[in-house]
């Protein structure tokens, strides 16, 4: 097996991701338990990025539904807590609304393992069984879109109408505690912030090796032209499906995560509204570009924190106008400006080569 040859470029770029992953280890140093909570809420965010630029990006697969996977992911997580809050007895929820036994889907959710195992994988064959009944049929584009929506109001209502079971439009909260410490304590968020950068970065050098793998280059390919693919001799929908079953189950997992950090979930973090700011994101980071959908999810949100604080009042026209400047001026989204530095550094280096050849002698 041959080595890649460690060009400068491929160097700085290591060093790049050493030193932000530094950054990312080292911020409880610096950063108050408020802002390190803010933090890792972006961290989690950016995961449900990443499984989205991997069939967005990557896949040419536009879903405006992730929000119902992130959901998913949150609910399986929040009832595992609920259990374990009450002491296996009966939601406060459930008893108001006159139920008098735990629901039988309640029941494995009182084991962790369960728990976890289930935030990824219903997501995951939820995904699995959409993709199998659209993609083998063909159905893509604008068209898979607008199904990925009515997936998103049907979930919605469905958790919102079965209010004895769900908790309703409150949701699922109530809980302080995982495996006996408080969620509250600051060295609880502190190793959970931690968690949240490992696996983090374990669902980054997940996504990297799928797109730079033979897989990623048949998702490449369908995304250019997936005619072309099938002619081939490619089965696209099987590709389609394990892409988009493999993003979903990054939702659910950064749904199990923002549950922990922010102690609640709800089916209007679910809804059309959410699932369209993941997809703002990826778009504003740069699509197609793994490190542009973290920084799209870590400063977006940072931005909108910050206006949201700064001007309580005008701070969504704040964000408005960063979107308008983006789309205009950044094609590409934030990481496009790597590639154009590196396009204008390899430029530059071109006409000082051509400056220094000597000129051809007359015949």
């Amino acid at each position: 097996m041959q080595l890649r040859t460690m060009t400068p470029e491929r160097i700085w770029l290591l060093a790049g991701y050493a030193v932000a992953a530094a950054a990312l280890f080292c911020a409880p140093l610096v950063l108050s338990d408020f802002r390190l909570n803010l933090l890792a809420k972006f961290l989690a965010y950016a995961i449900v990025a990443l499984g989205l630029d991997l069939i967005w990006g990557y896949t040419g697969i536009l879903s405006l539904g992730h929000g119902v996977f992130f959901g998913l992911g949150g609910y399986a997580m929040a009832m595992y807590l609920k259990l374990d809050a009450n002491g296996g007895k009966l939601p406060d929820f459930m008893d108001w609304s006159g139920l008098t036994a735990l629901p039988w889907f309640w029941k494995p959710f009182g084991s962790l393992p369960f728990a976890l195992l289930a935030g990824i994988l219903i997501p995951a064959l939820l995904a699995l069984i959409l993709g199998y009944f659209t993609f083998r049929n063909r159905i893509r584009g604008v068209y898979f879109t607008i199904l990925t929506q009515a997936l998103v109001i049907i979930t919605v209502t469905l958790f919102i109408g079965q209010q004895a079971y769900t908790g309703g439009t409150n949701g699922v909260t109530g809980y302080s505690k995982l495996l006996g410490f408080s969620l509250a304590s600051p060295d609880t968020k502190r190793y959970l912030y931690w968690v949240t950068v490992v696996l983090l970065i374990g669902a980054f050098l997940l996504c990297r090796f799928i797109v730079k793998s033979r897989f990623g280059k048949v998702l490449r390919a369908i995304r250019d032209g997936e005619n072309r693919v099938r002619f081939i001799g490619y089965n696209p929908a099987v590709y389609q499906m394990v892409a988009f079953s493999i993003s979903a189950g990054l939702a659910g997992l950064a749904g199990m995560l923002f549950v922990l950090h922010v102690g609640i979930i709800s089916p209007s973090m679910m809804g059309i509204v959410p699932s369209i700011e993941m997809v703002l994101w990826v778009a504003i980071g740069g699509r197609g570009t793994l490190v542009g959908a973290v920084l799209g999810a870590v400063l977006l949100n940072s931005a909108k924190s910050a206006f949201s604080e700064s001007y309580p009042d005008i701070w969504i026209l704040f964000m408005g106008a960063l979107f308008v400047v983006v789309v205009v001026f950044l094609p590409k989204g934030a990481a496009g400006l790597f590639g154009q530095f590196k396009w204008f550094r390899r430029r530059k280096a071109a006409d000082e080569g051509a400056k220094g050849v000597p000129s051809s002698p007359a015949v």
